[in-house]
């Protein structure tokens, strides 16, 4: 008797953590699926970027930043490479400021 009530005792424990298993594996796939999206657009003097997240603009930056001179960025492709930047900075917790350095790093003119 005692060794059937110690296998439902392991099978009520197995349902159990698998479904917690389950249960934390689909809140994870959930919270992964909120992603951010970047799109460049066309400014007067250049290019600008702007980052979305749950559909809803975040940042808009039509000028270069950390520069002196209101500037847009000279190319599509330089607005798009400090958008990708801003968003790491983003899905890794950390301020999404730009430097000079970060200017430079990434070969954006300004």
């Amino acid at each position: 008797m005692t060794i059937i009530n110690i296998k439902k005792f392991f099978r009520a424990n197995i349902r159990k953590n698998l479904l917690l298993v389950f249960l934390i594996l689909q809140f994870a796939a959930c919270s992964k699926n909120q992603v951010f999206k970047t799109e460049t657009f066309k400014t007067t003097s250049g290019w600008g970027y702007s980052i979305a997240y749950k559909d809803q603009i975040i940042i808009k930056q039509s000028v270069i930043p950390v520069i002196n001179d209101s500037k847009s960025f000279a190319t599509e492709e330089d607005a798009h490479k400090l958008a990708d930047l801003v968003v790491k900075k983003l899905q890794q917790n950390i301020s999404p400021t730009v430097t000079k350095n970060d200017l430079i790093l990434l070969k954006i003119k300004f």
